[in-house]
């Protein structure tokens, strides 16, 4: 597997993890922070534009896993690069939504 395989899958994890909050939020017609929020990422977006953004980076995140190399989730290595990805998107969510919706 080439080098550029494991990151894109890294990056494809970020982007299906990006897709979750924005897509529950949008399909439960709450507004959510989005880039095209004012200010970017704490001002909030309607619920359409999350739907789209979350649309958005679910494509996207879906062609950097599964056109780029071969993936194949019996492959541990690959999948764990992809769970990475995701992770470390979760924690920064995570910290940056936690102090704007009460959390920790």
């Amino acid at each position: 597997m080439r080098w550029y395989a494991y990151v894109a899958y890294f990056f494809g994890g970020v982007f299906l993890v990006n897709a979750i909050p924005h897509s529950v939020s949008g399909v439960l017609g709450r507004a959510f922070p989005s880039p095209f929020s004012s200010p970017p990422g704490q001002g909030e977006s309607t619920a359409l534009v999350n739907v789209l953004w979350g649309t958005f980076n679910l494509v996207v995140g879906y062609l950097l896993v599964s056109r780029v190399g071969t993936f194949d989730l019996r492959r541990t290595r690959e999948v764990l690069v992809v769970g990475a990805g995701g992770l470390l998107m979760a924690v920064m969510l995570a910290q940056l939504f936690g102090p704007l919706y009460g959390g920790a």
